[in-house]
């Protein structure tokens, strides 16, 4: 497939000759723009869960708030229309029909139709590595998890054999596909990008002047809106770890893949969920493959082909094409970015956590230190927002000594957390920090955050041992306030797990503190 042709697919979807019917080429940068009032307009940002199975960020430039309710249901409305069309996992999709047939020509929407083409096209560029029925490698390896053992020759010959068999036939002309075979297939390798791309331009369509989209770690921005991007370490555990490297984005994507937030144990031993369509074999070689490009939909799947190519390959692929940029984590550690990759590693506090953990020195084999994983309630309203939430630590006097989240959209309600904000100091440690940097990730499950306390002061001195307390509280609009807390005995001398009760926003946390080797 000659570039030109996929590039121009890749930033028009689909051409108008075809079906009547395209996607808009990312606007310039602008300045905001006065509403008919003469008001500057503002940016605004919203959070929601259980978006498409993962977590969802929206920040909109809008002239009102108006403007941006009518943006923000605009994206909503967007992702739920597209989901219908393409979810591999709901049975009433569109997709999911058309899957159900065998050897005749269906009629398929646009997008369902974008998506089939574009996923053939990749599959040339990268060499069979982007494949949408690596879904057979997927369950060849669960198998192989319930039965003890890891595939043999035969079987993973026989899953490579499948995967690299035609899937489909496409008539775009007459705007009909034929299903040719029985390989499980599904469409998430970038179809979640393709999605965030028309929901973002939706947004504009809305009124907005400029839109960031941050789905389950793959980010969209649009029109008059920059962003400052942090790319989470895939050898990090926590939200507040330092990132691998952090940049300016301005109308361009962001997308990340890896193995390493998922994954299937078999016969003891921990397996990348990333396959190989090639061999049928796990992804072992890289950790992670972040792609900065122009539009959601190629960004998404060389995020996807490039966690599974080899870095060779990877280069030579870029390099034929126009404003791709990216940036590997091998196995070993090592970094291997593009010429024109725009990150500056340096230390810097990822989304809105307000205390980046600082490992310690490594003549040090051994800290302090406290983990805190948080689930979020599932609400079952789909337009759900997820509420403010701060952790924090206090010493046995209460006093507060570390702050280490805080999640907010609208400074105004920070008084609705009202056990953070009731005393000066906790308010204090929020002061000229920057909170304004998104963070690109593999997949994340939605509303599941882990957060790490290194035992040290907001001063960045380490705490004596003794008693403390961990606070969780949440507060949400139009939901209600709850308060965790838990004291723990942060003596340094053994590790120690505790489980905390759920409550209306907070499903359930758990600790895990004590002295860890690093």
């Amino acid at each position: 497939m000659q570039k030109t042709t996929l590039r121009s697919l890749a930033l028009a979807a689909v051409s108008a000759n075809a079906f009547g019917y395209g996607v808009a080429a990312a606007p310039s940068v602008a300045a905001p723009a006065p509403d008919h009032a003469g008001v500057t307009a503002g940016t605004v940002s919203f959070h929601h869960e259980n978006v498409l199975g993962t977590s969802l960020e929206v920040k909109l430039r809008a002239s009102s708030p108006e403007q941006a309710a009518r943006a923000e249901a605009a994206v909503l409305a967007e992702l739920d229309r597209c989901n219908l069309i393409l979810s591999s996992w709901r049975p009433d999709s569109e997709f999911s029909r058309w899957a159900a047939t065998r050897g005749v020509a269906v009629p398929v929407s646009r997008e369902l139709m974008d998506v089939l083409f574009l996923f053939d096209g990749w599959r040339q560029e990268t060499g069979g590595a982007l494949n949408a029925s690596a879904e057979t490698a997927t369950q060849l390896w669960q198998k192989a998890a319930l039965r003890g053992r890891q595939p043999s020759a035969e079987e993973l010959a026989e899953a490579a054999d499948t995967m690299q068999a035609p899937h489909w036939r496409l008539d775009r002309a007459a705007g009909t596909a034929v299903h040719l075979d029985a390989a499980p297939l599904a469409l998430n390798s970038f179809a979640k990008s393709y999605i965030s791309g028309r929901a973002a331009e939706a947004a504009l369509a809305a009124g907005a002047a400029g839109v960031m989209l941050n789905l389950g770690g793959d980010l969209v921005l649009r029109g008059s809106l920059s962003e400052r991007v942090a790319i989470a370490d895939p050898r990090a555990s926590a939200e507040n770890d330092l990132p691998l490297d952090r940049f300016a984005v301005a109308n361009m994507a962001v997308a990340t893949s890896g193995g390493y937030r998922r994954g299937v144990q078999v016969a003891g031993a921990q397996y990348s969920h990333l396959f190989d369509p090639r061999t049928a074999e796990p992804v072992v070689h890289v950790l992670s493959a972040t792609v900065l490009a122009p539009d959601p939909s190629e960004a998404g799947a060389l995020a996807t082909a490039f966690a599974v190519m080899q870095p060779d390959k990877t280069a030579a692929l870029a390099a034929r094409l126009r404003k791709v940029e990216y940036l590997l984590v091998l196995a070993d550690g090592r970094r291997v970015a593009s010429p024109g990759w725009p990150g500056q590693p340096a230390p810097q506090l990822p989304g809105l956590v307000l205390a980046a953990y600082h490992p310690p020195a490594k003549a040090a084999p051994q800290a302090m230190d406290l983990l805190i994983t948080l689930e979020l309630a599932r609400i079952s309203d789909p337009r759900y927002r997820r509420p403010y939430v701060s952790v924090w630590i206090e010493d046995k006097d209460h006093f507060p000594v570390k702050t280490i989240a805080l999640w907010f959209q609208k400074p105004r309600w920070l008084p609705e957390l009202k056990s953070w904000y009731r005393d000066d100091q906790v308010r204090m440690l929020a002061e000229n920090t920057d909170l304004s940097t998104t963070i690109s990730s593999a997949t994340r499950p939605p509303g599941t955050y882990t957060l790490r306390w290194d035992g040290k002061d907001n001063a960045g001195k380490p705490v004596k041992p003794g008693r403390y307390t961990v606070c969780i509280e949440a507060s949400r609009e139009h939901g209600t306030h709850q308060l965790a807390e838990q004291e723990i005995d942060f003596d340094g001398r053994t590790a120690r797990q505790v489980a905390l009760p759920g409550n209306t926003e907070i499903a359930g946390a758990a600790l895990d503190y004590g002295v860890h080797a690093r």
